[in-house]
């Protein structure tokens, strides 16, 4: 009787124990959605080269640091450029200095002009008097024709001299632009705000151009690329949100990230070799840019699961 008891009691506790563990290992199957697909996270990289030649100054940059859009980070030596600039400036005002004064040159002809004026006048007088013959009077009127062409002449050759400075000072004064140019590229600033992945260069070492200086990456607004199957491409949108997963210490849970579809292939392509077993690598695939947020989470080049709602 009481070995049959005992058998009862094993029985029901074995049911039970059976029936908790069914429990909870269905509980764990739903909280354990499946990945609709699988990716690597990018962010937007940009490595920035020296645009100028010469020494580098300064270099205030460490892998790691946060910079903002337009913040210096350097100097290359730029001494040479601002010794062009100012002789190109020296040599403007040098070439203004022997521009003619049109008007100072034409006062002698202006003059001459004005007193065989008068003299028409007064020969204009005596030939209505009969006093002068009319020969007098077309002398005059020849010597003023003569002058009248002289200050045309003169003034369209002062005028054509003065156009010509005036050109070349415009041809220096671009060259001093192109200088001045030159002489900002030798600042070095950050073109995003991002994070400095790398640092090529140290202060004092030559600095030519195209010469990588550091590589900047904005890790706050990143994405992750995903592949998915034809049959999945008719469910996708562009603006479409997604569940981006990322595994943590603590297994059962994995940090989600809310990402939105910003770029969908047309064209379809064989499964990446990192994301699939070799027996799916074999399968089409279409390429999935979602982009999101990143509140530090997620690191380049990390793997990430996405869930498309």
């Amino acid at each position: 009787m009481n070995r049959k008891r005992l058998l009862s009691k094993s029985l029901f506790i074995g049911i039970i124990s059976f029936m908790v563990i069914a429990v909870l290992f269905s509980g764990c199957r739903r909280k354990k959605k499946s990945a609709d697909a699988y990716g690597v996270f990018e962010a937007t990289e940009i490595t920035v080269s020296s645009e100028s030649n010469g020494r580098l100054l300064a270099f205030d940059v460490e892998e790691g640091q946060v910079c903002h859009k337009g913040d210096i980070l350097g100097y290359i030596d730029s001494a040479q450029i601002c010794l062009q600039i100012q002789q190109l400036e020296s040599a403007i005002r040098a070439t203004l200095a022997g521009r003619p004064d049109i008007p100072s040159q034409l006062n002698t002809l202006q003059a001459q002009l004005k007193t065989l004026e008068r003299e028409k006048e007064r020969v204009s007088t005596l030939v209505e008097a009969n006093a002068a013959t009319t020969k007098q009077l077309d002398d005059v009127n020849a010597q003023i024709a003569i002058v009248k062409g002289q200050i045309s002449a003169t003034k369209s050759q002062l005028n054509t001299q003065s156009a010509a400075i005036l050109e070349n000072v415009e041809a220096q004064r671009f060259q001093v632009m192109q200088l001045q140019n030159a002489l900002e590229k030798c600042t070095i600033k950050a073109p995003i705000n991002g994070t400095i992945l790398k640092k090529y260069i140290q202060p004092n070492e030559l600095a030519f151009q195209g010469k990588p200086l550091f590589k900047i990456a904005d890790v706050t607004n990143m994405s992750i690329k995903v592949y998915v199957t034809e049959d999945m491409l008719s469910s996708i949108r562009l603006g479409q949100k997604a569940d981006i997963h990322i595994d943590t210490r603590d297994k059962k849970k994995d940090k989600v990230m809310e990402g939105t579809v910003r770029w969908i292939s047309d064209k379809a392509e064989f499964t990446p070799k990192m994301i699939q077993t070799k027996k799916e690598r074999v399968n089409m695939v279409y390429a999935v840019r979602i982009s999101f947020k990143n509140d530090g989470s997620a690191k380049i080049g990390m793997p990430g699961d996405v869930n498309f709602k």
